[in-house]
């Protein structure tokens, strides 16, 4: 009594359908990407940085801005010619404390989130502007005394130091620029860095049919 025979497998040297083809470089040597850090991190280390700068800057700012001197007499106070040149030194302060900053840390940080892409340079702007808003307000806290209770304290001949103030709000600007042309310049610095491809490969050409 004959057994029945198994039915055999074809043979065939197409690869199966339900196995995925290995990944090949055109190029030869696999691309290794760089891993990126988590979007929380990145966030993270981005608004402390600008929050400590601004801290500090508003902190620089309160200390080395020059202030106008009011002169007390009988009428209230009054500045003088070489006083009224003064009256916008917190603006300039503000501008070259924040704008300097800004590169700096700008820079630093772009680089280093680089691998986002574009967001980087959307997570590194707003965090300028955060430490524009944070210099701000450390300074105000530290240095602005309203000047009518001064005034009114004095006696003739005394000498009262106009408020630390900003007159525009163009200087909180200068966190933003420095910034931007921070990330600016390195990414035109480097957008040439990964190699190009100069000359091109021939495709791999299907092998003609076997000759008899």
């Amino acid at each position: 009594m004959s057994q029945p025979r198994q039915p055999s497998l074809p043979q065939s040297g197409q690869p199966s359908p339900y196995l995925a083809p290995p990944s090949y470089n055109p190029f030869g040597a696999p691309v290794v990407e760089e891993p990126r850090l988590p979007w929380a991190k990145a966030v993270l280390v981005t608004v402390v940085v600008f929050l400590v700068a601004g801290v500090v800057a508003g902190w620089g700012w309160q200390q080395f801005s020059p202030l106008a001197q009011y002169t007390v007499d009988e009428q209230g106070g009054a500045l003088g010619e070489e006083q009224m040149t003064r009256i916008f030194g917190p603006d300039g302060t503000f501008t070259a404390i924040g704008f300097v900053t800004a590169v700096v840390l700008g820079a630093a940080l772009f680089w280093w989130l680089r691998n986002y892409g574009p967001w980087s340079v959307a997570i590194v702007t707003l965090g300028a502007c955060l430490g524009a808003g944070v210099s701000w307000g450390v300074g105000m806290l530290l240095g602005h005394d309203p000047l009518e209770p001064r005034l009114r304290a004095a006696h003739p001949g005394d000498l009262v130091s106009a408020p630390l103030e900003l007159h525009t709000w163009t200087p909180a600007a200068s966190w933003l620029v420095g910034a931007a042309l921070a990330c600016a310049i390195i990414a035109a610095t480097t957008w040439r860095a990964d190699p190009v491809a100069t000359t091109s490969q021939p495709a791999a050409s299907d092998p003609g049919p076997p000759l008899h």
